[in-house]
């Protein structure tokens, strides 16, 4: 399939609709990391005042590495997904302590930090490092499902991942080596190239037009098998989870902590505040179990406080 007329198409459309988010105007990948974590499933208005605002509380990888869990987790909430705060603190350790504050560029270093998956390590690369690879998120996956795959149902990653690595253009460095025939970069688009066309400007190319096409169009990511549509948070075991780490931290910013019957009678306050009913003493001993086993807070002669 000729894939240049696709190609023109999504620069054509980036350029039209290219978005000046604070983000990309760094390099940095410390910055950049946190920008792919904090826009999973956030809308990018909440991101623009929570990234600026996380970077100046952390501004360095070795800040977030030093910096306490609760006060890591007090920066967080209002996020979501606490695990993920959680995870970029044990991956700026790493980061940190093992390499020296350098990030790793390799997918396979970076896919092995804590909470740094496959889409998240390749955004870093193409956005840091202007490094070709198969940035494979929802936005991209919008764009090419609604062009390639039209009203095609269920369509799995694996049809989708050869398209997303033979249209992204190789870095301009391996096109230096390669002569500008692309060789030097395994299944990357292999025409001649201008500094315009990166891994980093086609990528956010897609994010955009992928962003737009959600407001116009029936959302195409939706064909995606890989699409899960989000449950519920009001009332769920995960919205529990939440409010409880919420308490936690209240509790430990005036140097206290709460027993089980403690966090049980403040969350199902909580809950008859909301409509719902109240909190059974053995649902909140289970989420405090698991709080305490993924390293959130820890439980001493029965009273628990953030880690």
């Amino acid at each position: 399939m000729d894939m240049n007329p696709f190609r023109t198409l999504v620069r054509t459309e980036g350029v039209r609709l290219y978005r000046d988010l604070p983000w990309r105007r760094t390099c940095d990948p410390y910055e950049i990391w946190l920008s792919e974590v904090m826009l999973q499933q956030t809308q990018v208005a909440r991101v623009e005042t929570r990234w600026a605002e996380w970077l100046d509380r952390f501004p360095s990888v070795f800040a977030l590495a030093e910096a306490g869990t609760a006060e890591v987790l007090a920066a967080w909430q209002g996020m979501g997904y606490n695990r993920r705060a959680l995870s970029l603190k044990a991956a700026a350790e790493q980061i940190a302590f093992e390499y020296d504050g350098v990030f790793p560029t390799e997918v396979r270093d970076l896919v092995a930090l804590p909470g740094i998956g496959p889409a998240t390590a390749q955004g870093i690369r193409a956005f840091a490092f202007d490094l070709p690879g198969v940035y494979l998120e929802t936005n991209v996956r919008t764009v090419v499902l609604h062009h390639l795959f039209p009203d095609v149902p269920s369509v799995p990653d694996k049809e989708l991942v050869p398209i997303v690595e033979a249209t992204c253009p190789a870095g301009l460095d391996l096109l230096e080596v390669s002569n500008g025939a692309g060789e030097g970069s395994p299944g990357a688009y292999a025409a001649p190239q201008d500094e315009d066309d990166t891994p980093r400007a086609w990528y956010y190319a897609m994010l955009d037009y992928g962003a737009y096409l959600k407001k116009t169009v029936p959302n195409p990511s939706r064909r995606a098998k890989a699409y899960a549509r989000q449950s519920k948070f009001e009332g769920s075991r995960r919205q529990k989870r939440a409010e409880i780490v919420r308490m936690l931290l209240a509790a430990g910013a005036i140097g206290e902590g709460m027993d089980a019957p403690s966090v049980c009678s403040a969350l199902s306050a909580s809950e008859r505040d909301a409509g719902r009913a109240p909190a059974e003493r053995a649902l909140v001993e289970s989420i405090l179990a698991d709080l305490g086993r993924e390293g959130f807070c820890r439980e001493n002669e029965g009273v628990w406080r953030i880690a």
